[in-house]
């Protein structure tokens, strides 16, 4: 008779911890060459075009704020955000958050990643946290390379708004430090839309494209003269309601808005790239999750959002106009004249004056009489009109304004010379470019109380 000895059950193997496989896929990440190389460029480059560009006669006056990069370093850092939301931002999620999932399929890794963690779940939180860190990464290096750049270039001076108030140094430091957290939020946007892509497509290319493409689509649509409510509805468009931070009063209402809008459509597209990623059959070599049902649920909730956000939008904020109005035309270009008055006032060490003093209002019309004077284009013929102390004459001087479909506009002047004639004015100082001669300005696009 033998004696049998019972062995004791082998313990289960448990899923790998979400830190082991946050890290396992940082390491991973970072070791790829473009990842690096990414990263060196976002850290070196904004702050070397910034420099140069600085020191050239030559600035992008196209762009917002690239008019002020030789008058203060803090102007180079906002043209670089606004460059990074049009491009730069929507290349970078698609390169990260695009492949993090699709870079498995075309290795055919995805059986040792699951004996490895043993966890659809922990592999997913640990892929997006990995992208998010790098993508955070990347942001922090332009912000901080491009203000760097343009402060040593340039100097640590005050800026002028977009309404032309003056903004103290620190002041303006901090307002742009605001500005970039505030991109953040369409910028996860587009990671989760690049998660989604990468978990939906597969290998295909377009998973590591959608970023860029759907950025594209929604640039796109913020030319166009759409609704208030529509362009409030895309993530895209806290890309340029950041300049709403340089006005006085800060115009907080369409920045709020596009930022909730921006994160619902990042925890949105998470989900459904969850979702998509649990219903995953990795049994079968051939398939990479790409079909006509993850398109569906990926593309459909997204487009059915956007619905969504501008009902919601346009019932709380009646704003399905173009949002460019006569009297907001007015109200802007007055106040931003009489702020510029003052600078200027002030270069010519003349007697100082007061935006109550020169009571400044505007009569702006668009394309003549039989032109509607409202929406975008850049027929609109502004007078201004302002008092002085003792001086019963009423000055007087003319602008050629072309407003945006997203409310910015240029101011360029036209007479008389002694005022806006001229780029340059001469002052005790020396020759100083002239801030009545061109300008730019801001016009809230949603409906306001506030009365010139």
């Amino acid at each position: 008779m033998t004696a049998t000895i019972a062995e004791p059950d082998a313990p289960a193997a448990r899923p790998a911890s979400v830190a082991r496989g946050y890290r396992f896929e940082l390491v991973k990440l970072l070791s790829q060459w473009r990842v690096r190389l990414l990263i060196l460029a976002c850290w070196i480059a904004p702050g070397l075009v910034v420099a140069v560009v600085s020191q050239q006669s030559s600035l992008p006056t196209d762009t917002v704020f690239g008019r002020l990069m030789n008058a203060t370093g803090w102007a180079g850092s906002l043209v670089m955000l606004g460059f990074a939301g049009t491009y730069a931002l929507p290349l970078l999620t698609s390169v990260v958050a695009g492949d993090v999932f699709a870079s498995e399929d075309r290795l055919g890794t995805w059986r040792h990643l699951l004996v490895a963690v043993r966890s659809y779940r922990r592999i997913f939180v640990a892929k997006a946290l990995a992208s998010l860190t790098v993508i955070l990464v990347l942001v922090a290096g332009m912000a901080v390379s491009s203000a760097v750049g343009g402060v040593v270039a340039v100097g640590n001076r005050q800026l002028v708004g977009l309404d032309g108030h003056l903004l103290a140094p620190g002041d303006a430091a901090g307002q742009v430090l605001l500005a970039w957290v505030c991109v953040l939020a369409p910028t996860l946007a587009l990671a989760a839309i690049g998660l989604l892509g990468s978990v939906a497509l597969g290998r295909s290319p377009m998973g590591l494209l959608l970023p860029a493409v759907v950025a594209l689509a929604m640039a796109l649509a913020q030319l166009l003269p759409l609704p208030v409510a529509v362009r409030l509805a895309l993530p895209s468009y806290t890309f340029v309601a950041w300049n709403g931070l340089f006005t006085s009063p800060v115009q907080l209402g369409p920045l709020l808005i596009s930022i909730v809008v921006s994160l619902v459509w990042a925890v949105t597209a998470t989900a459904l790239a969850y979702l998509l990623f649990l219903r995953r059959d990795f049994t079968n070599l051939i398939s990479d999750g790409s079909g006509r049902r993850a398109i569906t649920v990926g593309a459909l909730p997204l487009v059915g959002l956007v619905g969504l956000a501008f009902a919601i939008i346009a019932v709380a904020t009646p704003s399905l106009g173009s949002g460019i109005e006569q009297d907001k035309v007015q109200r802007s270009l007055a106040t931003t004249f009489a702020h510029l008055y003052r600078l200027q006032t002030e270069q010519l060490n003349r007697p100082a004056v007061t935006e109550a003093q020169l009571a400044v209002t505007a009569a702006c019309d668009k394309g003549g009489d039989m032109v509607s004077d409202q929406g975008p284009g850049n027929d609109w013929r502004c007078v201004v009109y302002w008092h002085l102390p003792d001086v019963e004459a009423v000055g007087t001087a003319i602008y050629q304004l072309d407003v945006t479909s997203d409310g910015r506009f240029v101011a360029d002047g036209d007479g008389p010379k002694e005022v806006n004639g001229y780029f340059q004015v001469r002052t005790p100082a020396g020759d100083q470019p002239n801030p009545l001669w061109q300008f730019d300005g801001n016009v809230e696009l949603l409906r306001t109380t506030s009365k010139g």
